[in-house]
């Protein structure tokens, strides 16, 4: 690897510059990111993010290697490494789904989306944490325990694709995958500062990924940027004989993801603000969240959008109550999925209960799958609740048509991430904790969260742009051009605990637009002096009369150009 190519948050594009330019190989890829894992997952602020770092890695990425060497790129992801929620089944590497009951459990085949990722030329790097079966909005797994939320470490970092969130936020790999059934890719990405889309309920195939409830699951995107995401979604969107419900791909134009991106997407877009879906400003958790979703309002209607604000959906609360479908559904339909696989640990729920059950943070859900009905078919209730589904649909569709809408926004969840402490004392349960993102996936709709920014404290806020069923694209192409005036994603920079490299465009003082500044634009005085702050940085302990942070602070904020990325800061924060 070059030191013209540092891949620190690094896209899919631009790793394929690198390599066409002989800057990086796969290999050196992997094997950087590798450390990264051992560095910062497993040892240091041990954010804890990765169950299981796939052995073949290194020797797939050679293959590919000597592959390009020949002929080029085997597909449009090729040598890029991806984290996959342990959700999904990938043969020949154990899929704990999160419990630790499937401890050693290593499926034959592959689930269908990670049989597209390495169609299409991508590495598989690693299964990344999860709550036990995905039945939680945390971070806490029986099989592994605790992720780390990477920018505020005793926060959780969302559930349940908490190890994705963290892991791609962190640097761990290139892009990734999670799953969402309630919010579970939507709330770790707001959480962590991603882009993360929850499609329309059959875009993405479902086969080998453990269910939850059928008419929500769904596997998706998690990345660092809109760009990235939309590349993603061209390999895994698409039809799968093995679920019946990718159906729904044939009535959808087969439009690249990617070549329909538009950076002026929101000028004369018309955006409706739920505020039911905002936190009380009296409550300390809710009133950060609301600033910064404030912010993004802002920078929505800069860029040419309309804002109708508000918009309201009757009774939601009692909606979402009444369609919520997780105690009733979620038991029948996990024994199905068990029940098709032979020689798993357990066979069904009551299986998984006896043998230990879940982690004790997220159990609560859990307990009332063990109780729920085997066949929720026969209950009036949960007919109930499938109609009430359809009628939330009616009210989001409605909202639309009435006002010619394009998306309906609010914060992803109304609060902040909770502290490990909070879940501890009980502050929050999984049934009792109050996330939006189950407005999207209990009325059938698609949605992405974009990255907001960070609260005054470094907290990350999503943002969540909610469409009408199959309407994915206009979405994506939303989040794309909201990127290219917010631009708030920024890696997370710390304590002395967590000491990632720091980020190559910081923001500027306002906190609400990034600087693009490049090395090769610098002024050659100001890079003298960058190039020899870092020599005294690197090289020797700084004592007596030069404070070496203090020089880093004063040559950026007052020259507003980028810091080298090799100077590394035990207490910097660009904000």
């Amino acid at each position: 690897m070059t030191k013209s190519f540092d891949p620190i948050e690094a896209t899919v594009g631009q790793i394929h510059e690198a390599m066409r330019a002989g800057a990086v190989t796969s290999r050196e890829l992997v094997d950087w990111y590798l450390d990264r894992i051992d560095t910062y997952d497993r040892d240091g602020p041990a954010l804890n993010s990765i169950v299981t770092v796939n052995p073949n890695a290194p020797e797939r990425a050679d293959e590919l290697d000597a592959a390009f060497e020949e002929s080029g790129f085997v597909g449009p992801l090729h040598g890029i490494p991806v984290l996959v929620k342990d959700q999904s089944e990938t043969a020949d590497i154990r899929t704990t789904f999160g419990s630790e009951v499937f401890d050693d459990y290593v499926p034959e085949s592959d689930s269908t989306v990670v049989k597209m990722l390495k169609d299409a030329g991508a590495i598989v790097l690693a299964k990344t944490n999860l709550c036990d079966w995905a039945a939680s909005w945390f971070g806490y797994s029986s099989v592994i325990g605790r992720t780390k939320n990477p920018y505020v470490l005793d926060r959780d970092p969302g559930g349940s694709s908490a190890g994705t969130g963290a892991g791609i936020a962190a640097n761990l790999g290139t892009i990734g995958i999670g799953e969402d059934t309630g919010g579970s890719i939507r709330l770790p990405a707001g959480y962590c500062n991603l882009y993360g889309l929850r499609v329309t309920t059959g875009l993405v195939s479902r086969a080998g990924f453990s269910q939850l409830v059928t008419r929500q699951d769904t596997p998706g995107p998690m990345t660092r940027t809109a760009e990235d995401l939309a590349r993603l979604l061209d390999i895994i969107v698409g039809y799968d004989s093995d679920d019946l419900w990718t159906g729904a791909n044939a009535g959808i134009l087969e439009d690249s993801f990617v070549e329909s991106l538009d950076p002026d997407a929101l000028n004369g877009a018309r955006i409706g603000v739920l505020r039911q879906a905002f936190g009380d400003e009296d409550n300390p958790e809710s009133a950060p969240v609301n600033a910064v979703v404030e912010d993004a309002l802002s920078m929505l209607a800069d860029a040419g959008a309309t804002l109708i604000d508000p918009v309201t959906i009757p009774d939601l609360d009692e909606k979402l109550d009444t369609t919520s479908l997780y105690a009733l559904q979620s038991k029948r339909d996990l024994n199905e999925f068990l029940g098709q696989r032979e020689d798993t640990p357990a066979d069904s729920v009551a299986e998984i209960n006896s043998a230990g059950g879940c982690h004790e943070l997220v159990a609560d859900l859990f307990d009332a799958m063990v109780d729920g009905p085997d066949d929720p078919e026969t209950m009036a209730e949960y007919w109930e609740g499938v109609a009430a589904q359809g009628e939330l649909q009616r009210d989001i569709l409605r909202i639309h048509a009435e006002h010619d809408l394009d998306a309906i926004v609010f914060p992803d969840a109304p609060v902040l991430p909770p502290t490990e402490q909070q879940l501890r004392d009980g502050t929050y349960t999984t049934m009792g904790f109050p996330t939006n993102t189950v407005i999207a996936s209990q009325s059938g709709c698609p949605a992405i969260s974009v990255p907001g920014g960070t609260t005054d404290e470094g907290i990350p806020v999503g943002v969540e742009m909610v469409g009408v069923p199959y309407d994915d694209h206009s979405l994506v192409g939303l989040a794309y051009a909201y990127e290219r005036i917010a631009d708030t994603r920024e890696s997370p920079i710390g304590s002395d605990e967590w000491i990632p490299t720091l980020t190559h465009q910081p923001r500027s003082m306002s906190g609400r637009y990034r600087m693009r500044t490049v090395l090769e634009s610098r002024p050659p005085v100001l890079w003298l002096i960058l190039r020899l702050t870092e020599l005294i940085a690197t090289r020797r302990t700084i004592s007596g009369s030069i404070d070496t942070r203090r020089v880093l602070e004063l040559v950026h904020l007052n020259s507003r150009q980028t810091i080298p990325s090799s100077i590394r800061c035990t207490a910097f924060r660009s904000r």
